[in-house]
């Protein structure tokens, strides 16, 4: 807690440690390009911090117990998504070695044309996450099966990643079973389902217009041609034992999700049984892997446990399908490990010094109409993901913040919950140093600066909310009565303590 001497920073002086971090980034990013997620933006980060808590202490008078507990607790909050994350890496690497990924690509290069790829990729993506409620879940699997078939027909990374995101997140903004589209309806007050029901007002025509985009680009786009894709499907089959018996680790995955244990259960679980899988029908990929000279049991162990915390290499005799298979297991997450803690670090600092609140506190002299009021909180949505690098803590200070607002104002509840995930879920993959960015890029192996102009879906959303306001720009009716969402409100403390328990 603060002490009474404390003074509030102003708008002005809150934006300092913002600015510097862009200009830092903008620097860091100049110099390394796609490479700047390895290290130069964490620097920029502490810097920045190290800003934020020098003009907190020396200025603001905030005791260091005070800026030291709100960072540990931003840190304690992510400690769940760090083992997620690094559950993710073992994961990606026992899918790839057992054969699993490599099937999929077999078998996906010869269902879906070319033409068709990235819209069928999108909406795959999106039927997957609705089902599941989870954008980390289907990007951590069929996404990254998705991207090998892209690869293999000859689309950029950046096309096919902007695929995957996109669509994963449409299901992320639309599933009931989302923890964020709970998290979203509870801190606003709003019944789920009625919730859900008004987001469909701005998320129908922006995935209309993603799917449009998609589909235009996968008949523009210069694809690979029959031979070089049976050269893949050749090298794929001389390298792997491809088997739709592999099938089993996803469908059963799938079935774990279904059943909503915890992410971490069910991913770990996914990559112990795609291990299994692995030493009996890639025996010979594990013995290549260990290194040994005996071809035993042992050989085959080491492979397994190098597969899963570290980087592989397998020569199938062509290049691309090397780059291709080629898997960095839990040590290829530390760097993400390392950023998300920068972040937070950052976030923390902002908290603590009450710069946030600050800077928020301007933003609510724009609310005079309909289409003010959206766009406020659209760019407080942003900001709040810019500048705390999570999106469970810019959801949860979006809604107590504008809650009262949008109803002393006449304006539903819904409105706000629309608003909020417009803003908040959908652009989070798109900040490189918030949890959803460093994820996805672990993930998927692409920098979030090599996406991010693809990801159509995650960047019209937000604008679609103010010209949906514009369109519409009247005010709506009264909010419920606080006894429709009674139930839902109490959950929002869980989530705000836990919030990756069940991480999307």
């Amino acid at each position: 807690m603060k002490s009474e001497k404390t003074k509030i920073p102003s708008p002005l002086l809150s934006l300092v440690p913002v600015i510097m971090l862009a200009g830092l980034l903008f620097f860091v990013i100049s110099i390394f390009g796609s490479s700047a997620l390895d290290g130069g933006s964490q620097i920029a980060l502490l810097l920045a911090s190290s800003v934020c808590i020098l003009i907190a202490l020396f200025y603001c008078k905030i005791k260091w117990t005070d800026i030291e507990n709100t960072i540990s607790n931003y840190v304690k909050g992510v400690t769940p998504a760090i083992l997620i994350l690094l559950i993710i890496g073992a994961l990606s690497g026992a899918w790839m070695i057992s054969g699993i990924v490599p099937t999929f690509i077999y078998y996906g290069i010869q269902l879906i044309h070319p033409n068709f790829y990235l819209v069928s990729t999108c909406v795959i993506c999106s039927f997957i996450s609705v089902l599941t409620g989870s954008s980390w879940s289907t990007i951590a699997t069929i996404g990254v099966a998705l991207l090998g078939i892209g690869q293999a027909l000859g689309f950029s990374n950046g096309w096919i990643a902007g695929a995957i995101i996109s669509g994963a997140y449409f299901g992320d903004k639309m599933s009931p079973l989302s923890d964020t589209t709970i998290l979203a309806s509870s801190v606003t007050r709003t019944p789920l389902f009625k919730h859900i029901r008004y987001l469909f007002g701005t998320t129908t025509p922006s995935m209309i217009l993603t799917l449009i985009i998609f589909t235009i680009a996968g008949f523009s786009q210069k694809n690979s041609s029959h031979i070089q894709i049976d050269v893949y499907l050749l090298s794929l089959k001389e390298t792997f034992n491809i088997s739709l018996w592999l099938m089993i680790v996803p469908v059963a995955t799938g079935l774990m999700i279904a059943k909503r244990l915890p992410s971490i259960v069910t991913l770990f679980l996914s990559a112990i049984l795609a291990g299994l899988f692995a030493l009996f029908f890639q025996p010979e990929i594990l013995f290549q892997i260990s290194g040994n000279e005996i071809f035993d049991n042992e050989s085959k162990l080491k492979g397994l446990l190098i597969t899963f915390y570290g980087a592989t290499g397998i020569d199938s005799g062509d290049l691309e399908i090397n780059e291709l298979i080629s898997t960095r297991g839990m040590s290829g997450m530390m760097s993400t490990v390392w950023l998300i803690i920068c972040a937070m670090c950052f976030g923390g600092s902002m908290m603590a010094s009450g710069m946030l609140k600050s800077i928020t506190s301007v933003l609510i002299l724009f609310m005079k109409r309909t289409v003010g009021l959206v766009t406020t909180t659209v760019i407080s949505g942003i900001f709040f993901n810019l500048a705390t690098a999570d999106q469970y803590i810019s959801i949860i200070l979006t809604g107590n913040m504008y809650r009262d607002i949008y109803r002393e104002k006449g304006y539903e509840s819904r409105l706000l919950g629309r608003t909020i995930e417009d803003a908040v879920t959908v652009t989070s993959p798109l900040v490189p140093w918030n949890t959803c960015g460093m994820m996805q890029t672990a993930i998927l192996g692409i920098s979030t600066f090599v996406y991010f102009p693809f990801c159509f879906f995650n960047i019209i959303s937000p604008l679609m909310s103010i010209v949906v306001a514009v369109i519409r720009n009247k005010r709506l009716t009264p909010s419920p009565s606080p006894m429709e969402y009674s139930l839902q409100e109490k959950r929002v403390e869980s989530y705000s303590s836990d919030s990756y328990t069940n991480q999307s």
